[in-house]
């Protein structure tokens, strides 16, 4: 079950970081329930295995990419966000370290995996992937289009994911590049 739902989440990486066009230096979201992950209830049943599978088969695909992952953790610590210091060098910081229990599964092991870790309590991230309905909308930038992945789920929980692109303004005589 473990390698399914590493290669789950490599597949689903892949394809956001596909359909995104994220660049070098740019940051990813990622809401994960390990709970879910693992067929239970959302907050109720934390699986520190489960998480750390599903954060090793993203992180390979960011590193690779030179994209920054940034974990957002549960209610408890009020969705704040483990990131690398170096995607954030002059964000002001909080003093916490994520627990299974408090900042879930999930961040827990990005804290401990990431070189130089930091918490934020807001980023701005140009992509996200929402893993069993943990709600990272309000960590990315301002119009947000949704993504519809073939690799929607990773062991049981539901994958949605999204991207991100700058504001149409000007109206009607408005020229815009066919990349946004």
């Amino acid at each position: 079950m473990h390698h399914q739902i590493y290669e789950q989440a490599r597949q689903a990486a892949l394809e956001l970081c596909e359909a995104a066009g994220l660049k070098k230096g740019e940051i990813m979201v990622v809401g994960c329930s390990s709970s879910e992950i693992a067929g239970g209830v959302i907050g109720h049943d934390s699986s520190l295995s489960a998480a750390q599978e599903a954060f090793l088969g993203i992180y390979k695909v960011l590193n690779e990419r030179g994209v920054y992952l940034a974990a957002q953790c549960c209610e408890h610590l009020n969705r704040a966000i483990v990131v690398e210091k170096a995607a954030v060098p002059n964000a002001d910081t909080v003093c916490v370290v994520p627990q299974p229990k408090a900042g879930g599964s999930f961040a827990t092991t990005a804290y401990r995996s990431f070189e130089h870790p930091v918490v934020v309590e807001e980023i701005r991230a140009h992509a996200g992937m929402d893993i069993g309905g943990t709600l990272i909308g309000m960590h990315l930038r301002r119009v947000v289009v949704p993504v519809r992945l073939k690799a929607n789920r990773i062991g049981e929980a539901m994958v949605l994911a999204a991207r991100t692109r700058p504001k149409y303004i000007g109206g009607s005589r408005a020229v815009y590049p066919d990349n946004a």
